[in-house]
């Protein structure tokens, strides 16, 4: 009886909208269907159209390239500030409140913000280096086709390093003390510390960052809208933002949806292979 509340929220609120969808995806749902409450069953035609499209392919490296650049930077910027926070120093705790005010920020106010310093003519990033002579001309961030792309990257990647930094720092805080004591004892140097202690003890906690960056990360939706808009020249068109144009611009739901459960499973595929070669690489 005590899980009974907690199973009807996930059932409603999680498991309703998902078995929706999945119906909508087979569905030519449109916008008079909202008032007729009638929608031609099409089977797999909307599944079809998506992955014929032009559009998908490129959709599709987008995403793998946004998601591995973006999970990469994150994981490697938040490990490193989270070996960096494990030593005690005057103001650590300070400096370590500051670092969580990119995750705190609402993700509308955080892009458009970025979107005016990576302006191309008066943006401060550009007039910065402009400034210190590194160029005479500015960058064209985000209407460059290979620069938006970059762009929004960077951007994802200042957005989650401290989330990868507070789950990362929060697992260091649990390797036991004596055991680098022990290893320093043998000789050990920084390099085989992290090797054979630190990395071997957070491995369990590096899981949950991946998994759950790779989640988060490949159905970002809103920083790529307000940042570029998937401009310019679907330069940054995702999976995730071409649902978004299907559903919500060309009023395609069935498509939109099939889009949406295509991007559903990517995630569990990753989660699936990654959990499974992990779990066979502790039994070996």
């Amino acid at each position: 009886m005590f899980i009974v509340p907690a199973v009807a929220y996930l059932l409603l609120f999680f498991g309703y909208p998902i078995v929706e969808n999945v119906v909508m995806s087979f569905q030519q749902y449109t916008t008079t269907t909202f008032y007729t409450g009638a929608a031609r069953f099409v089977g797999l035609q909307n599944y079809a159209k998506i992955l014929s499209s032009d559009l998908f392919s490129k959709a599709l490296l987008t995403t793998v390239l946004f998601t591995a650049g973006s999970i990469i930077g994150q994981f490697v910027l938040g490990l490193a500030f989270a070996l960096f926070f494990q030593r005690r120093f005057p103001l650590g705790g300070v400096l370590r409140s500051l670092l969580l005010l990119p995750w705190l920020l609402p993700l509308v106010v955080s892009a458009t913000t970025w979107r005016w310093m990576l302006d191309t003519d008066t943006g401060v990033v550009n007039d910065a280096l402009r400034g210190l002579h590194l160029l005479s001309s500015g960058i064209p961030w985000l209407t460059g086709t290979s620069e938006a792309l970059v762009s929004v990257i960077l951007i994802n990647i200042w957005v989650g390093i401290p989330f990868n930094t507070t789950i990362l720092y929060a697992g260091l805080q649990d390797i036991p003390v004596h055991l680098y004591e022990a290893a320093k004892l043998d000789g050990a140097g920084p390099v085989a510390l992290f090797r054979h202690v630190t990395w071997p003890l957070l491995r369990p906690v590096v899981n949950v960052v991946l998994v759950l960056g790779v989640v988060y990360t490949v159905k970002v939706l809103d920083l790529i809208l307000v940042v570029t808009g998937g401009g310019p020249a679907n330069a940054t068109e995702t999976l995730a933002t071409q649902s978004y144009e299907l559903s919500f611009q060309q009023f395609e739901f069935g498509r939109g949806a099939a889009m949406s459960n295509v991007l559903i499973a990517i995630s569990l595929a990753f989660a699936f292979v990654y959990l499974r070669a992990h779990r066979r690489a502790q039994h070996t």
